[in-house]
C-alpha cells in the first residue's frame, strides 16, 4: 500500500519534500528514511503524512524506511520543530543536530547475511539482481556497506532488492557507526627533570634557545606533549628534542593516543555532605516543584563556593532514585569542569552518560543508544546534551547558566539555556539554572516573576567572599613593578609591586596562586616605531599576534601564520616594537620573577592535545604547581583549597569591545575567577590590576555586588535599547568582494524594512547596515544590521520570512547569516 509523506533533509533548505512509501503502514513522524535526492541518496526524517489532495506531479519512492521506532522521539521532534521556527533555521539542519552524526549519514547503512547462502541453489523466485546482490554480500565476511555494493555492482539503487531480501529473511539491515580504531600508542615528550632554578635553566640552554623554548612549552602544558604536536604545531625539530634528551631534561615515551578520563568505572567513596540550612531550604522548594504539573524554571542564585553542586546532586537523587525519572545536566565544557562531572559519576555510577567532544562517533552513538533504551538515566554534557533521548524527563540542570559556550556559533544558532527551559516546559519537567552571576536575560525573567529565585548567600565554609583589592596601573613607573616586552623597549606593565609581593607571600607559605589574563600569545601586535605600521592578517581585519614559543605571528580567527618580521615591510626599519600582553609573556615574566616557582599555563596553545586540561589540573590538584596562569578557561568550576590568591593581570581586556555585552562578560569573568580562591580553611584574597578602577564593573567586582551591577547595566541598556529590554536578531552579509557585500547588505536591510511594515511591525527597528566591527574575516568582507523590538512574535515572523524568501540580486559569492538572540555583535 502506498502512502505519501513529507520528508525533511539535512540540507540548508527551508522546504519539505513529498515521497511515496510502499508499506502496510505509514512511518511515524521522526522516522528516518533513505530517499533519492537529485543524483544521490540522502537520509531524511518523516514529519507528517502529506496531503493527498496536494500531490505533486512527480513523486519519487522512499528507498528504505531505516527505523522500526522513530529515531527522534515525539517530544524531541516537537522541540526541534520549535527550534527551527524560533531560530528561523532549516528543519533538516535542526533535526540533524538532535542526533549522533551516524544517523544522518547514508554511508553508515550496512547489510549482512541473515542465514547461510547456498549459492545458486538458494530459494526459488529470486530475481537476477537479487542473486547478484546475495552473492556479493556472501563473498565478504561481516556487514557490508550498501553504498560500496552499489559501486561494485553498478546496478543503480539496491534498496528494492535489500528490502525484498530482508522481508524474506535472507538479509539483515543495520546502521553502524565507524569502528573505533584499535588502541594505538604515540610518542610523547615528558619532562623528567623540572628546572625550578631560573639561573640553572639559563645556563643549561645558553646557546640553545630553541631547546629552552621547547622546555617552557612542555612545562606550561603540564609536563607532557605529543611529539607530533611539538613538531607540527610548535615548530620544533627532532634534533631539539634529542638535545633535551641528551641533557636529561626530557624523555620520549610511548603513550596511548586517547585516554578518556570519564570512561571506565565511576569513582567510589564519595564523601556524602549534609546540606546546610540555605541548601536545605532550596531543596525543599525544588522537591515541592517536582510535584507540580508544570513547574516554573528556578534560578539557583548562589555565590561562588556556596555548594550549588550538592543541591544538584540531592535534587537528582529525588528525580532519578526516588521517582524513577530521568535528568539532564548541562555544564559549560566537560574538560574545564572535571570535578563537577566526577561528583555526578561518584554519586550515580553507571546511570550517568558523559557526553563530550572527545568521544568518537561510535562512542557517541553507543551512549545515545544507552540513553534511548533507558540503561542510562542521567546525561551530563555541554550544550548538545540538551537533546539526550531520555524518556520521562524529570529535571534539567544548567550549571553556570550565564556561560557563553551555551550559544551555538554555527547553524542552528541556538542558546542551550533557552532550549533547556523550553524542553523542560514541554515535558512538564523542572528546569534549574545555577550561577553566581546570572545572565541579564535570566535576571529579568526573575524580576518579571517568570522564574523563581532561590538564594545560597553564603559559602559552605562559613567564610565570606574573598576580599578584592584593586591595583591602579596608572600609578607612577616607580610603583609599577615588573614590565614585559621584547625588542628592547619598555614593554607593557605585567606585575605590579603589590602583585609580586602577594604572590611571593603565597610561595613562602607553600600555597598556590592563580593568575588570569584573557589574551593568549606573547604580544598582541607588532608595530614599527619609525612609521607606525602594524602587521595585519591578510585575510582578516585584525593584527597578527606574536607567539614567542613558535617564533611566529598567528591570526586567532583564520589561523593564518607568518614568520616574525625582522624589519618593517613598509619602511624597512629594524626598530620593531612587540606590544600588548599575552599569556606567553606573562608566563615568561612570572618565571623570571619567581625562579623557584612551579608554573603551569592553560590556554588554547597548551591544551590542544586531548585531555591536556585534565593533566594540567591534575598537577594543580596534587600540589605539583605553585602558580597556574591562563585565559578564561581557568575561571570555570575549579575547586582547589590551597589556592589562596587570584591575581587578574589586566581586568580591562574585553571591557571596551564594541559589543553591548562587554561589561556583563567582564563582570562575570572577574567574579568567577575571584571565586576560585578562599574555598578552603586557608582563606584567600583577590588582586585586580586595572587602569579604570572607577568603572562600575570593577567596583561591583570589588564589592561582590551582582545585584548592584545588574541594576546599573539594565539602566545602561535602556537607551539605546538592548536585551533584555528588547528582542534582537543580527544579520551578517559577507562576500570576498567588498562592494558586493555592502550592496547586498543594503538590499537585505531594505527588504526587511518593507516586510516588517507589512507584518505589522511598526515597533521593529532595523539598525544599519554598517561594516561589522571585525570587517574582514576568513577573506570575506562583512556588513551587518540588526533588528530589535519588544515583540518576539513580530521579530520571529520577519526573521522566518527573511530566511525563507530573501535572495540577494548581487550575485556572486554572497552569504547571509541570521542569528536570533546573538551573544555578540562582533
Amino acid at each position: 500500500m502506498a502512502h505519501l509523506v513529507d520528508v525533511v533533509l539535512p540540507l540548508p533548505l527551508h522546504k519539505r519534500f513529498t515521497y511515496r512509501v510502499n508499506a502496510r503502514s505509514k512511518p511515524r513522524p521522526g522516522t528516518r528514511v533513505l530517499v533519492p535526492f537529485r543524483n544521490s541518496e540522502r537520509v531524511g526524517w518523516v514529519l507528517e503524512p502529506s496531503d493527498p489532495d496536494n500531490e505533486p506531479h512527480e513523486v519519487r519512492d522512499v528507498l528504505e524506511v531505516l527505523d522500526d521506532e522513530p529515531a527522534i522521539p515525539k517530544d524531541l521532534l516537537r522541540l526541534g520543530l520549535w527550534m527551527a521556527e524560533y531560530y528561523a533555521a532549516p528543519e533538516g539542519i535542526v533535526l540533524r543536530t538532535l542526533l549522533p552524526s551516524v544517523l544522518s549519514d547514508p554511508s553508515r547503512e550496512y547489510v549482512r547475511l541473515a542465514a547461510e547462502w547456498p549459492g545458486t541453489d538458494g530459494p526459488a523466485g529470486l530475481t537476477r539482481r537479487e542473486i547478484r546482490l546475495m552473492e556479493a554480500v556472501a563473498r565478504r565476511p561481516g556487514p557490508v556497506r550498501v553504498s560500496a555494493l552499489r559501486r561494485t555492482l553498478a546496478m543503480g539503487s539496491l534498496w528494492p532488492e535489500v528490502r525484498s531480501l530482508r522481508d524474506r529473511g535472507l538479509l539483515h539491515h543495520e546502521t553502524l557507526p565507524p569502528k573505533d580504531p584499535p588502541v594505538k600508542t604515540r610518542k610523547a615528550v615528558r619532562v623528567e627533570r623540572w628546572l625550578e632554578d631560573l639561573s640553572e635553566r639559563d645556563d643549561l640552554f645558553r646557546g640553545a634557545p630553541r631547546q629552552g623554548e621547547c622546555y617552557r612549552l612542555l612545562e606550561s602544558a603540564g609536563g607532557e606533549k605529543l611529539l607530533s604536536e611539538l613538531m607540527e604545531r610548535g615548530g620544533f625539530s627532532r634534533s631539539v628534542v634529542r638535545g633535551l634528551e641528551a641533557k636529561g631534561v626530557v624523555a620520549v615515551v610511548e603513550r596511548e593516543e586517547t585516554q578518556d578520563p570519564f570512561t571506565g568505572p565511576a569513582e567510589e567513596g564519595e564523601v556524602r555532605l549534609t546540606p546546610n540550612p540555605h541548601q536545605s531550604a532550596a531543596l525543599e522548594r525544588l522537591r515541592a516543584a517536582l510535584d507540580e504539573d508544570r513547574p516554573r524554571t528556578h534560578l539557583l542564585y548562589g555565590v561562588t563556593g556556596s555548594g550549588k553542586t550538592l543541591v544538584y546532586l540531592e535534587l537528582l537523587e529525588q528525580v532519578v532514585l526516588a521517582r524513577g525519572r530521568s535528568a539532564v545536566v548541562l555544564v559549560p565544557e566537560i574538560a574545564l569542569t572535571p570535578q563537577t562531572v566526577r561528583r555526578f559519576r561518584a554519586r550515580f555510577g553507571d546511570r550517568v552518560a558523559v557526553l563530550h567532544s572527545g568521544l568518537s562517533q561510535g562512542e557517541r552513538y553507543d551512549q545515545w543508544r544507552r540513553l534511548r533504551s533507558g540503561e542510562k538515566r542521567i546525561a551530563v554534557g555541554p550544550r548538545s546534551a540538551a537533546f539526550a533521548p531520555l524518556t520521562d524527563l524529570g529535571a534539567i540542570v544548567v550549571d553556570e547558566e550565564h556561560d557563553g559556550s551555551y550559544k551555538q556559533s554555527e547553524a542552528p544558532r541556538y542558546q542551550a539555556r533557552d532550549v533547556a527551559v523550553m524542553r523542560a516546559s514541554m515535558a512538564g519537567a523542572l528546569c534549574v539554572l545555577g550561577t553566581a552571576t546570572p545572565a541579564l536575560e535570566t535576571w529579568a525573567n526573575v524580576e518579571a516573576g517568570k522564574f523563581v529565585r532561590l538564594d545560597l548567600p553564603e559559602r559552605v565554609t562559613g567564610k565570606g567572599a574573598p576580599p578584592v583589592e584593586v591595583v591602579d596601573l596608572r600609578r607612577s613607573p616607580e610603583e609599577a613593578g615588573v614590565r614585559g616586552g621584547t625588542g628592547g623597549g619598555k614593554g607593557d606593565r605585567v606585575l605590579s609591586s603589590r602583585m609580586v609581593e602577594a604572590v611571593q607571600d603565597r610561595l613562602d607559605r607553600g600555597e598556590q596562586a592563580i593568575l588570569l589574563l584573557n589574551r593568549r600569545g606573547f604580544s598582541s601586535f607588532v608595530q614599527c616605531r619609525e612609521c607606525g605600521d602594524v602587521v595585519q592578517c591578510p585575510h582578516c581585519s585584525v593584527s597578527l599576534t606574536y607567539h614567542r614559543t613558535r617564533g611566529r605571528l598567528l591570526c586567532h580567527h583564520c589561523r593564518h601564520e607568518a614568520e616574525a618580521p625582522r624589519r618593517c615591510r613598509e619602511c624597512g626599519s629594524q626598530d620593531l616594537s612587540y606590544r600588548g600582553l599575552g599569556t606567553e609573556q606573562v608566563e615568561r615574566v612570572v618565571a623570571e620573577t619567581f625562579p623557584r616557582a612551579r608554573i603551569a599555563r592553560m590556554d588554547v596553545d597548551t591544551t590542544s592535545g586531548k585531555w591536556a586540561h585534565d593533566r594540567i589540573l591534575g598537577r594543580v590538584d596534587r600540589g605539583e604547581v605553585d602558580i597556574l596562569l591562563g585565559t578564561q578557561m581557568i575561571a570555570k568550576g575549579l575547586d582547589f583549597p590551597r589556592v589562596t590568591l587570584v591575581g587578574v593581570v589586566n581586568a580591562d581586556v574585553g571591557i571596551h569591545l564594541p559589543d553591548f555585552r562587554s561589561s556583563e562578560r567582564t563582570f562575570q569573568l572577574l567574579s568567577q575567577v575571584a571565586g576560585r580562591t578562599g574555598r578552603g580553611p586557608l582563606g584567600g584574597s583577590v588582586l585586580v590590576q586595572t587602569s579604570i578602577p572607577e568603572h562600575y564593573t570593577i567596583q561591583a567586582v570589588v564589592d561582590h555586588d551582582y545585584e548592584g551591577f545588574a541594576a546599573r547595566e539594565l539602566r545602561e541598556r535602556k537607551s539605546p535599547a538592548y536585551p533584555p529590554h528588547v528582542r534582537l536578531a543580527n544579520v551578517v552579509v559577507s562576500s570576498p568582494d567588498q562592494e558586493r557585500a555592502a550592496d547586498a547588505a543594503e538590499e537585505a536591510a531594505r527588504w526587511v524594512r518593507l516586510r516588517s511594515e507589512s507584518a505589522g511591525g511598526e515597533e521593529l527597528e532595523v539598525v544599519g547596515p554598517a561594516p561589522a566591527p571585525i570587517e574582514r574575516l576568513h577573506g570575506r568582507w562583512r556588513w551587518h544590521f540588526f533588528l530589535r523590538g519588544p515583540s518576539p512574535g513580530v521579530l520571529g515572523r520577519v526573521c522566518r520570512a527573511f530566511a525563507r524568501e530573501f535572495r540577494p540580486s548581487a550575485g556572486g559569492d554572497v552569504r547571509l547569516l541570521l542569528d536570533r538572540d546573538p551573544s555578540a555583535l562582533l
